[in-house]
């Protein structure tokens, strides 16, 4: 299984009060990571929705293990797995660079739905994310 990563440094508008990362804002880093690596498959998130296939995210697992905090450098790592003939997952982890601590864990479950509201994953796509 290949993995794709992207670096990332902490805003301090990304902190909360006790100084860490809010937990929502790790959705954001994740869902960036996800589209950075549709685009280096060839993938555009956005010429899907115009032809009328959405990618969405039926299901999100997290685990946070440890905290971030402002100008922490990291890594959001992008690995892709078949789920099933609708679903596709993403594993995925962020790890901070000076301790190579990994911090949170997550599985996204997605699918794709065409014009009709189906979940249906187009051949090419499902292609695409394999090789």
């Amino acid at each position: 299984m290949s993995v794709f990563a992207v670096e990332f440094k902490v805003r301090d508008y990304e902190c909360d009060m006790q100084g860490i990362v809010n937990n929502g804002v790790y959705f954001n880093y994740l869902e960036h990571a996800r589209h950075e690596f549709l685009l280096a498959k060839g993938i555009d998130f956005a010429e899907l929705a115009r032809q009328h296939i959405n990618l969405v995210v039926v299901r999100s697992e997290l685990d946070y293990k440890a905290s971030l905090t402002s100008g922490d450098q990291f890594v959001v790592t992008v690995a892709f797995e078949a789920v099933s003939k609708v679903r596709f997952g993403f594993r995925q982890q962020v790890i901070r660079l000076a301790d190579q601590k990994v911090v949170l864990e997550g599985l996204i479950i997605g699918t794709a739905i065409n014009e009709r509201g189906r979940p249906a994953i187009p051949a090419e796509f499902a292609a695409s994310l394999m090789a």
